[in-house]
């Protein structure tokens, strides 16, 4: 059975969703833009981090904006109702048991949510029935494996790996940017493109070290530090200085690297 992932389960995972998306606008999204009068599914809004830009960047397309989450739909409609946007209808739904007709949408957009599942290519293959041939898909996703940082730190990259092993743990892959290309290709899409998006913070871009290093990344860490010592992954006092020493990477002599990646590619006719 496909294990169900939602996007901000919690208040905290809310707000560090929100910090991500406004911390990443001009990296992610400079270039994700459809065409008017476009329809467009976005498959897994979650509580619509994303939505609002992509509502924004395509003012005069139909965008349907679904996640499995009642809780989360409710979240995302109240945010780009108070951004003023009126191009996005909101369904509470699962990716796997869609609705539409076949071949609806002229593109689909997944963000941050292949990561989650235990079977990538068939949610890729199942989310294809929906797209017109030559639509295009537009996949984001994060690479753990692409972290680095100075001061490098043992203990900060073992609690980064007890994430990677937690997601493992409950289907999910940490590291699944790299594999973008492939998975689109075993999925049925053609003339797959990727572009790394490297996010770059030293002390010289502060809204980064707020938004992205200490909001978003190092939160999503501390975030599983109870569930990484129950399982035997860690111990506390290594976990507790594995995120001092994230937080050192804020100071003004320090620096943090993540990789992010996003595909855009073909349906097949």
């Amino acid at each position: 059975m496909q294990r169900s992932y939602v996007h901000g389960y919690d208040e905290r995972e809310n707000i560090r969703l929100q910090d991500q998306a406004m911390a990443l606008v001009d990296l992610l999204h400079h270039d994700t833009f459809f065409p008017a009068g476009s329809r467009i599914l976005e498959a897994g809004c979650g509580v619509g981090a994303q939505t609002v830009t992509l509502a924004r960047n395509c003012p005069e397309a139909e965008i349907t904006s679904i996640d499995i989450s009642e809780a989360s739909v409710k979240e995302a409609r109240k945010r780009v109702s108070a951004a003023g946007f009126t191009n996005v209808t909101f369904q509470q739904g699962d990716i796997f048991k869609l609705t539409f007709p076949p071949a609806y949408f002229d593109h689909i957009f997944v963000c941050f949510v292949l990561e989650h599942l235990p079977g990538p290519v068939r949610a890729l293959k199942h989310l294809s029935e929906y797209l017109k041939p030559g639509g295009t898909i537009t996949v984001i996703e994060g690479d753990h494996g692409s972290t680095y940082f100075h001061p490098d730190s043992a203990d900060a990259n073992r609690a980064i790996q007890c994430q990677v092993d937690l997601q493992k743990k409950a289907g999910g892959n940490a590291n699944i940017g790299r594999e973008l290309y492939p998975l689109l290709d075993a999925a049925g899409f053609d003339a797959g493109k990727v572009s790394p998006r490297m996010v770059y913070v030293d002390a010289s871009r502060p809204s980064l070290v707020e938004g992205f290093t200490k909001n978003t990344f190092t939160a999503m860490i501390e975030g599983v530090r109870e569930a990484s010592i129950n399982a035997g992954l860690i111990d506390a006092d290594s976990f507790d200085r594995g995120i001092r020493s994230l937080h050192r990477t804020t100071e003004a002599d320090g620096v943090f690297c993540y990789t992010f990646f996003k595909a855009t590619a073909i349906k097949r006719a």
